[in-house]
């Protein structure tokens, strides 16, 4: 057994540092001991195939198809807005500023409160930095530029939401971090002291300052190594101060708990929503952008109240689809229902209570999409010629 252990610690110790560690001791007695805990792994709130569907060797071609991964890259260079230090250091007037940094990465401040979801200033979301999907545009701003943070929140310990260099150089600020169960793990690898994490179980809550945080149930899974245990919870965050309420989403795939959530957290001021890297291959842990949009009415009482800010697109390409294509389908299904969306540039702070960004500004730098999504419409001079599979940006 001396000879097993030994080699045991030694494949431990050529372990990537940015794949974490796995929970152990009391932190995974925690985990066993969790309602959401079965059969030696999380479950979902409803049952969901993590897997892609169907055969692997149809995605590659999909996926690799030359003439659809042109549409997955922009065309010119993504607009980024230039914030500064001296942008954020101005207290939001209504109490309510949210800056979207790229991907699924916001700062909000809230009632005199800041707090940082989902930080990824990595330049790629992997474990090598030679490897994995790269950022389509750069970060808005320095990490040190944001100033203080109060709350550092993960919704879950992959790659593009989880990074191990954004991490460790937020490790040595004064911040909290609010993570789901077991994603403590990773962390403390890092170097973030103990008594500076809040871990939590969906449903569990935490106070920062004025702010209570609660993990709420989210639809996806969780995984960073060769050997995905699952022992790693994932989770969405309501986030309520003095004054107002705020949502991430995450990573999920939709599902009816949305409504129970907002009942019992909500109404939100505004949510941050998942629309992007959706594909056909797993639908049960992403949602379309129709999903996201509905999943905030849900959370809202299924009315078309406070504000929608989509994340989860533009920065990284994950999906087949086109890059742009998440924020076309979004403002169509926002249009809908009569939705309020913010379109900020990446970097661009606005206040939910004022005026929201809504320029389609990604067109300026994307060749023209198919709007598949959209009913079919007559063009004017070819009666009876269906023209809803094409439809191009900027034509509605």
């Amino acid at each position: 057994m001396t000879g097993f252990r030994s080699l045991s610690s030694g494949l431990r110790a050529l372990r990537p540092a940015a794949f974490g560690a796995d929970p152990g001791g009391e932190r995974l007695e925690r985990i066993r001991r969790s309602p959401h805990f079965a059969d030696g792994v999380f479950q979902n709130p409803v049952s969901a195939r993590i897997r892609p569907d169907g055969s692997m060797i149809e995605f590659a071609k999909v996926y690799f198809r030359k003439e659809e991964r042109v549409h997955r890259t922009p065309v010119g260079t993504v607009p980024v807005h230039p914030t500064t230090f001296a942008d954020l250091a101005r207290p939001p007037a209504g109490g309510l500023r949210l800056t979207w940094m790229g991907h699924s990465s916001v700062l909000a401040e809230i009632d005199g409160h800041r707090v940082l979801f989902d930080p990824v200033w990595g330049d790629r979301c992997s474990p090598f930095d030679f490897a994995g999907p790269k950022r389509l545009h750069p970060v808005p701003l320095p990490l040190a530029a944001l100033g203080p943070v109060d709350v550092v929140v993960i919704s879950h310990d992959h790659y593009d939401h989880l990074d191990m260099p954004t991490i460790k150089a937020l490790a040595g600020t004064d911040t909290v971090f609010a993570v789901p169960l077991g994603v403590g793990a990773h962390l403390e690898r890092w170097g973030v002291p103990a008594d500076r994490l809040r871990e939590l179980d969906w449903h569990e809550s935490t106070k920062v300052g004025g702010l209570r945080l609660t993990a709420t149930p989210a639809r996806h899974f969780c995984g960073r190594g060769l050997r995905n245990t699952q022992h790693t919870l994932w989770a969405s965050w309501a986030v309520a101060g003095d004054e107002h309420r705020i949502y991430h989403s995450g990573d999920t795939g939709y599902f009816e708990g949305f409504a129970e959530i907002g009942a019992q957290h909500g109404p939100f001021d505004a949510t941050m929503i998942q629309i992007g890297a959706y594909s056909e291959y797993w639908p049960d842990i992403h949602m379309t952008p129709e999903e996201g949009v509905r999943a905030h009415l849900d959370l809202q009482g299924d009315r078309a109240d406070g504000v929608m800010l989509p994340i989860h697109w533009a920065t990284f390409n994950l999906a087949p689809h086109p890059w742009v294509e998440p924020g076309e389908w979004t403002k169509d299904a926002a249009e809908e229902v009569g939705q309020a969306v913010a379109f900020p540039r990446p970097g661009e702070p606005f206040e939910p209570a004022g005026a929201l960004p809504g320029e389609a500004w990604w067109r300026a730098v994307s060749g023209p999409i198919a709007h598949p999504w959209r009913r079919p419409r007559i063009v004017e001079g070819l009666a009876g010629t269906s023209k809803g599979d094409l439809d191009l940006a900027g034509e509605r």
